[in-house]
């Protein structure tokens, strides 16, 4: 992946390219996990040597997005910059403003980072497993009138589980699925289950649920439309039925920015959320209701890392 961003940047530029500044998340996997996010950085330092860079730094995403920011800053400030990414979401309380701007070394003005792998797809996949399983068999009963086994209906949408997939798509796994459509009180929700499992369809599941997270940023009510091979399902979904899906991952991430704050003793003057998820009014109000009476600000959602990584690469390579 690296080695084709640089062919095609390379050929871009029309010369070659063998300094990087690669972004990464404050915490790869969970918190406080130091060997961990040093061998997934070695992991993307050795893969950015085999693409041919030679010069190789690094660089928290929410502080590259904090960068951008404080472009367009005409005073100092305290920043919180809260990143809700696809895979995680991080927080970096920053000095900022014209005092720093140019500045190399900029760790005085780091105050504090938080992250954690919950992000985008956490939300998706929460809003696929609440509101979009039912129809496939979740909550329904074996006619001995037990539960269907929750893990078959979680694990077909944990598509960022690669157990969790290989667990659900297994031969073996094939076997129970026949087996509790054959025991099941409504096996015709069993039978789409199935069809899940032959057709692959797990991440078109979740796909479904992030295009009803976007459309109910906006609207109090939206209808997923699922094809299947012999029916057209419809689930009407509501803003408050979506809330209460992605309670759970909402929760850890407005955690995060509480977690900054005590961190570093200091309340910030200003929040900048940025982040494909950020735009959900959901999660803004709550990083709100942690942070009462402190102004939210948003840039370029989907550019704003990109573009403080950037400037960042014109300090350490000048």
């Amino acid at each position: 992946m690296m080695a084709n961003i640089k062919t095609n940047a390379e050929a871009s530029a029309q010369q070659a390219i063998t300094q990087t500044v690669i972004g990464r998340p404050v915490n790869f996997h969970g918190r406080d996990s130091e060997a961990a996010n040093r061998q997934a950085q070695d992991i993307l330092y050795r893969a950015a040597t085999r693409a041919g860079f030679k010069d190789i730094e690094f660089q928290f995403e929410p502080v590259a997005a904090g960068l951008e920011y404080e472009a367009t800053l005409t005073d100092n400030k305290t920043v919180l910059v809260v990143d809700i990414g696809g895979g995680t979401t991080d927080c970096s309380l920053i000095e900022m403003g014209p005092s720093w701007r140019g500045k190399s070394d900029r760790s005085d003005s780091l105050l504090a980072h938080t992250g954690q792998r919950v992000g985008g797809n956490d939300l998706d996949i929460a809003m696929a497993f609440k509101q979009l399983m039912t129809p496939f068999g979740l909550n329904s009963k074996s006619t001995s009138n037990l539960m269907m086994p929750i893990t078959q209906f979680w694990n077909p949408i944990a598509i960022n589980s690669v157990d969790a997939q290989a667990d659900f798509y297994s031969r073996a796994n094939l076997k129970q699925l026949t087996q509790l459509k054959k025991e099941a009180q409504e096996p015709e929700k069993l039978a789409r289950l199935l069809e899940v499992y032959h057709e692959t369809l797990g991440y078109r599941l979740v796909r479904h649920a992030e295009e009803a997270k976007i459309a109910l940023s906006e609207l109090q009510a939206y209808q997923v439309e699922i094809n299947l091979l012999r029916e057209t399902l419809n689930i009407d979904i509501s803003a408050d039925e979506m809330t209460l899906a992605i309670e759970n991952p909402k929760e850890k991430m407005a955690a995060l920015v509480e977690e900054a704050v005590k961190q570093s003793g200091i309340k910030p003057d200003a929040i900048f959320m940025t982040g494909g998820s950020a735009r959900s009014p959901i999660l803004r109000k709550a990083v709100e209701e942690k942070l009462p009476n402190t102004p939210i600000v948003s840039g370029n959602y989907f550019g704003s890392v990109t573009a403080g990584l950037a400037r960042w690469a014109e300090l350490c390579f000048k």
